[in-house]
């Protein structure tokens, strides 16, 4: 695991925002196309709106959630919504989003065709993932009616999830793809993540679901 500390959340996010913009550049300068996945919540929206108004050859850039909570975008609790308020803005507004909502009746029903358009953009180029106090990631969650599965060598891309604290049914990128993204950041802030951090390290992925990129991913932490 290889933490970086800043002195600040504002350094965290221009720092991070700067390394995802470098990375997605060299992609895009050597196969002429890249993919970035990002986490839902409000946490991110600095590093998305510093990326917003970099030059890249943004319409070469596919954009895709984490996971997704299975709503339409207009109910507030939408992930597409919020990152469409704030990543595809201004100059970002030219990359190709890549949906985790299709209007099925669940999940289940949407897979099919959402793993269809996702598959030609994996691996990930850069992924960004936060994490939540019980060391969930995506929507894998610790007591996850699939995680089993999800975390598991031969999961597909994608999966449904549910879990008591999940609040409406999910979709979620499962531990294969996740941790074979050639770029991993995980962005978290204050005291509880920095020591939920610290736990996951020692338990299994079962029970932190975070674990399952740690050694892989460049953690970004600032107080």
């Amino acid at each position: 695991m290889n933490l970086i500390t800043y002195p600040d959340r504002d350094l965290l996010m221009m720092s991070l925002a700067d390394r995802i913009a470098s990375e997605l550049g060299q992609a895009l300068r050597m196969a002429g196309r890249a993919s970035l996945c990002v986490p839902g919540g409000t946490t991110p929206g600095p590093v998305f709106k510093t990326l917003a108004e970099v030059d890249l050859a943004w319409g070469d850039v596919a954009v895709f959630l984490n996971d997704e909570r299975w709503v339409g975008e207009d109910n507030p609790r939408s992930n597409t919504r919020l990152l469409k308020e704030t990543l595809l803005q201004s100059k970002a507004s030219a990359a190709k989003l890549i949906p985790l909502f299709n209007g099925a009746s669940t999940p289940e029903d949407g897979i099919p065709d959402l793993t269809d358009a996702l598959l030609p953009h994996l691996p990930i180029t850069v992924l960004l993932l936060g994490m939540g106090a019980d060391m969930h990631t995506a929507s894998l969650f610790p007591d996850g009616d699939n995680l089993t599965v999800a975390l598991s060598a031969d999961a597909p891309p994608l999966m449904a999830m549910r879990a008591p604290n999940a609040g409406e049914p999910r979709i979620t990128l499962t531990a294969p793809v996740l941790k074979a993204a050639l770029h991993c950041h995980v962005l978290i802030t204050g005291d509880e993540k920095r020591a939920a951090l610290e736990r996951a390290a020692t338990l299994p992925e079962d029970h932190a679901p975070i674990a399952t990129v740690l050694k892989s991913a460049t953690i970004h932490w600032a107080a």
